[in-house]
């Protein structure tokens, strides 16, 4: 099956993630979770990191940046991730090495 735009987004952070060797999960879409969470959510030697994958010009929605803003009043870190942008997620790692 061919992969969306979005999913390819979503393979190359989790290839950089592997990279790394930290841990991470998809947030569960399936109606019990909170809305807006973001897709990737990553630890990383104590760090906390939530990423969101978009396409294009793909903005998050209103729900995807409260989150956003949520993680960051909490003392974690949280990321809008586009194709384009994959060596800031690479960056994050290296900064926290």
């Amino acid at each position: 099956m061919a992969q969306t735009p979005e999913g390819r987004v979503k393979a190359a952070c989790v290839a950089v993630i592997k990279k790394h060797d930290a841990y991470y999960f998809f947030a569960a879409a399936n109606g019990y979770g909170r809305a807006g969470i973001p897709d990737i959510i990553v630890c990383f030697r104590g760090f906390f990191l939530g990423i969101e994958c978009k396409a294009g010009k793909n903005k998050p929605t209103a729900l995807q940046e409260r989150e956003i803003a949520h993680i960051h009043r909490a003392g974690g870190s949280a990321m809008v991730v586009r194709e384009d942008g994959i060596d800031l997620l690479d960056n994050w790692f290296e900064e926290r090495k």
